[in-house]
């Protein structure tokens, strides 16, 4: 690199988006992912010792994915090429693969390939980089925002390792943030800011989960903000909503407006208003409460609300809890909507909880109270000599896959714990328990 090039790089360092100079360079000060990079994890053992293989880091925008690239690129002894998914062809490919069998060939140094968005690269861009990662001429580091057993060859797969990125937590940005806002060297610390707890928190919750967006906001924040007459850049709640574009509802998660919202949403679940319900959530969304918390929710009243007049409620409420994780936002908003206006549009039933209530309550008190000896185990030594189990019906053997039994404890025999309602399939319990019976 010449005189000039190392001036234009320099002054494109200093001149480049603050989420871009605030990338970690080392290992240390990298944010969050510690379920990979902590230090007992394979992948933080693999960069520390340089001991890399073919990996694909698989995740959301902003969660880290080319901060990792850029980290093991200060780190490693190899020599580190990177190229864009969206805009290399196949002569860019090939440059790279003949510097690096000169590389391997001459120096013995390898060579590794960060391909950013490698989801774009074809079936046969693909396949063309196989043979050089099977025999090591390359190490591949791929980064994907798509499902990466989907959009990449199988071949190359089973020769990577795969590690997921998550969105990055509140926390996580917020420590972000705030180094950010104070760092001299590479943040806005030069321009004396500062920023207020309250917009520190909305920028690092409406992010989410996403760094770069949040890093973005703060940037555009300081720049655009005139000192006051302390002479410093106060970055307020105010500045913070509208440099991210969102409105600062008033809903204070540790507040009234909080439960009451909440509250309001599984009233309107169960008192079967779809309407209501997404609104509700909504508003919670807007306010950037977190999706998983609404999932929970949504599950509670799933078991509570609907029990099993629908039992389908709770798996479509638990698949939807998964789906959010694994999709995250803005798309969890269609699956979070989807499950709350099925929960409020089943039949409804409070069945489960006052079944386990009253057991509960009944097993708090029964101190004393035996299991009855024909339901016993009968299959550990000396159980029979005691009468355990031996008088057991086995229900499959009687008509009807019934037979008339205690199961129930003697104190408790006759007791009806669980009362099915007349709603939806519990209409069918009932019925069936009626049957078998007669």
């Amino acid at each position: 690199m010449d005189l000039f090039e190392y001036m234009s790089e320099t002054r494109k360092e200093k001149e480049s988006p603050l989420a871009s100079r605030m990338r970690p360079t080392i290992l240390e000060d990298v944010v969050g992912q510690q379920h990979i990079i902590g230090k007992d994890k394979l992948l933080y053992r693999a960069i520390k010792a340089d001991k890399l293989s073919s990996v694909i880091f698989y995740g959301p925008p902003g969660t880290g994915k080319t901060t990792l690239a850029r980290v093991i690129a200060n780190t490693t002894s190899s020599k580190f090429t990177q190229i864009n998914a969206t805009s290399a062809g196949k002569k860019d490919m090939e440059e790279v693969v003949k510097a690096a069998k000169d590389n391997l060939g001459m120096f013995g140094a390898k060579t590794i390939l960060f391909i950013d968005e490698i989801h774009r690269f074809n079936k046969g861009q693909q396949d063309y980089l196989l043979p050089y990662v099977e025999d090591g001429t390359i190490i591949l580091i791929g980064a994907t925002t798509e499902n990466p057993y989907f959009e990449v060859n199988g071949a190359l797969l089973s020769r990577s390792q795969i590690f997921e990125l998550k969105p990055l937590t509140v926390d996580d940005i917020k420590i972000l943030l705030h180094r950010a806002v104070y760092d001299k060297e590479k943040g806005m610390g030069s321009f004396n800011a500062a920023i207020d707890d309250d917009a520190l928190t909305f920028l690092a919750e409406a992010a989410n989960g996403d760094a770069r967006n949040a890093l973005n906001a703060l940037e555009i924040g300081v720049l655009t903000t005139n000192p006051s007459e302390d002479k410093v850049i106060h970055i307020t709640l105010d500045i913070a909503s509208e440099c991210i574009q969102k409105r600062v509802l008033k809903y204070d998660k540790k507040g009234d407006n909080h439960y009451d919202t909440i509250s309001a949403f599984i009233k309107s679940m169960r008192g079967s208003d779809p309407d209501a319900a997404v609104y509700y959530l909504a508003r919670m969304l807007n306010a950037g409460e977190e999706p998983a918390f609404i999932a929970r929710r949504i599950m509670i009243c799933a078991a509570e609300d609907v029990s099993n007049a629908d039992p389908n409620a709770l798996v479509v409420a638990t698949q939807a809890s998964l789906a959010v994780e694994r999709l995250g936002m803005p798309e969890g908003r269609i699956v979070l909507a989807q499950a709350a206006a099925y929960v409020a549009c089943a039949p409804k039933s409070n069945s489960a909880i006052c079944a386990i209530d009253a057991a509960m309550a009944a097993a708090a008190n029964d101190s004393g109270v035996t299991i009855p000896a024909h339901l016993r185990d009968a299959h550990y030594p000396g159980a029979q000599k005691l009468g355990h189990g031996t008088e057991y019906k086995y229900a499959h053997a009687y008509d009807k896959h019934y037979v008339d039994q205690q199961y129930l404890p003697d104190k408790y025999a006759g007791t009806h714990f669980y009362n099915p309602s007349d709603n939806g399939y519990e209409k069918q319990q009932q019925n069936y328990l009626k049957w078998i019976k007669e």
